[in-house]
């Protein structure tokens, strides 16, 4: 497999978009920025279109996909074309890395970890979803088997930990308003998944059977109509207490 389509989400094909519909969250952005210390040289692993990076340091920008390279906006530093299993960097070259949702893509995630770790002088700064937290996404009542693909792709806590050596855990609040369009952004706005453009800007989508996305998205639909999908809301934020 080439570098530029590598992963196990094909983005040079279905990536575009991306850029529109995942905006960094101010508020997200500032606990990642402050999680990067007093770091002058950060390398973004997985950069995708950009988001997240500090715009005050000097960002080092890896990506495989051309698509989301393509999509990175003018102001922002160009990125080079490699994977996170093989930085094209010396030990310890960085102050800190960041890899923001990403991990989950990588073909090797322990691999990528560790290799971010060596190039890394400082902190590593990992944004991601506990697999083992999925229950309490409401989406997953609607789409049992999406749930199922997600904990097969994002890797464990304690996997990352293991990696990365020495490592504090820290839980990201997600803003009822969040800007960025991952697919747990939108507890307050369930009907924003009945819009292709919004299921697209998120890959797991991409990894479900032929007919399921129908299916789902019908039922959702069906009870945006009547009012049940309330229900389904209420009971799932039973669950996070």
């Amino acid at each position: 497999m080439g570098a530029a389509n590598a992963g196990d989400f094909n983005y040079d094909r279905h990536g575009h978009g991306y850029a529109r519909r995942r905006q960094a969250d101010p508020r997200i952005a500032a606990v990642i920025h402050g999680a990067l210390g007093s770091a002058r040289t950060v390398l973004n692993v997985g950069a995708g279109a950009g988001s997240y990076e500090p715009a005050d340091r000097y960002v080092l920008a890896v990506e495989p996909s051309a698509t989301m390279r393509a999509q990175r906006p003018p102001h922002l530093a160009v990125a080079i074309r490699g994977l996170a299993e093989a930085l094209p960097l010396d030990d310890a070259a960085v102050d800190a890395s960041m890899a923001i949702l990403t991990v989950h893509q990588w073909p090797d995630q322990v691999a990528g970890l560790r290799e971010v770790r060596r190039v890394t002088r400082g902190p590593v700064v990992i944004l991601t979803f506990d697999p083992g937290a999925f229950d309490r996404f409401w989406l997953f009542e609607y789409a049992p088997e999406l749930a199922e693909i997600e904990r097969r792709r994002f890797p464990a806590i304690e996997t990352i930990r293991a990696a990365l050596g020495e490592t504090e855990v820290r839980p990201v609040p997600v803003p009822l308003d969040c800007t960025d369009g991952f697919a747990e952004s939108f507890y307050g706005r369930p009907e924003s998944f009945l819009e292709p453009a919004v299921r697209r800007a998120q890959s797991g989508w991409g990894f479900l059977e032929a007919g399921s996305e129908e299916r789902i998205v019908c039922a959702l639909s069906r009870d945006l109509f009547d009012g049940a999908v309330r229900i389904v809301l209420r009971r799932r934020e039973f669950r996070r207490t």
